[in-house]
């Protein structure tokens, strides 16, 4: 692992890091928020996967995320939202899809799959790699996520609820077997669209339940709302399966990261009752 950046910050320190990926098969890059408990022991970690077109150091530059975290004692780690330079000649150049768009799953479709699988990456090579180089209790683990990073949030949570003590999500594309983000991705990545169930979190719970509260904050003046993110579906899969989900939908609210701001303590201090028990 390679130091790129370090900063102090709050009383801790945000890094910016990069290794090799053997799940991406090349450079991946995460940034690290580490608040000054740390210094002291091992704190609980906290994941945040960003939306299409972020890297891993929007979250940490536009969220405003690491003073409550500092306070609370919780590391904040958000890695990049697919992996960079590929050889894949049509990875690049489309907002939506390719680098800057993996969907936090494991692609199948032959051009893509050496390369995208952000999905075994967040689930299992990060968390190994932030267990070995920081002072983490990996047990006390939970995942957020905004828009493309929502869905991956509550997808993975969904799929490994032993693994995630908490989980919520701003604005989440929470069907994207139903609307267009989701299914040009998915049509590229995947083999077959009997794939996309296993990452698409309105179908995942339907049969599947998550230990705690879902937390999911959605602004109504957000452009996307009705066409990409359709939270109403969710909603109704998590009521027919008894799921506890807290949705708040907001008046005036964008997409955008001055919506993330205005929320993030609040999603952080709901972190923390799951992972500082």
């Amino acid at each position: 692992m390679e130091i790129i950046s370090r900063q102090y910050c709050f009383g801790g320190t945000q890094g910016l890091y990069q290794h090799e990926s053997v799940s991406n098969h090349g450079p991946m890059r995460f940034s690290v928020f580490s608040p000054p408990h740390a210094q002291h022991g091992k704190v609980p970690v906290l994941f945040f996967l960003a939306g299409l077109t972020c890297n891993e150091e929007t979250f940490m530059i536009k969220a405003g995320a690491q003073r409550m975290a500092s306070e609370l004692g919780i590391m904040l780690v958000a890695p990049d939202t697919s992996p960079r330079n590929t050889p894949i000649d049509d990875a690049i150049g489309d907002w939506e899809f390719g680098e800057g768009a993996g969907f936090y799953l494991n692609a199948t479709q032959e051009k893509y799959r050496r390369h995208f699988n952000m999905h075994d990456y967040v689930a299992t090579e990060l968390p190994d790699i932030i267990a070995k180089n920081f002072p983490v209790d990996i047990t006390r683990l939970g995942i957020c996520g905004h828009s493309m990073g929502g869905h991956g949030a509550l997808t993975l949570a969904l799929r490994y609820p032993e693994k995630y003590r908490s989980v919520s999500a701003f604005a989440p594309i929470v069907a994207p077997s139903h609307v267009a983000w989701g299914q040009k991705a998915f049509s590229k990545y995947l083999n077959d669209e009997n794939e996309w169930s296993q990452y698409d979190a309105t179908e995942l719970v339907k049969h599947k339940q998550f230990k705690g509260t879902i937390l999911i904050d959605q602004g109504l003046d957000d452009k996307f709302l009705a066409n990409q993110l359709k939270p109403e579906l969710f909603a109704e899969a998590c009521r027919q399966n008894g799921q506890m989900l807290h949705l708040r939908q907001h008046e005036k609210y964008d997409h955008s990261y001055w919506f993330i701001q205005s929320f993030i303590e609040d999603h952080l201090k709901h972190h923390a009752m799951y992972l500082l028990t």
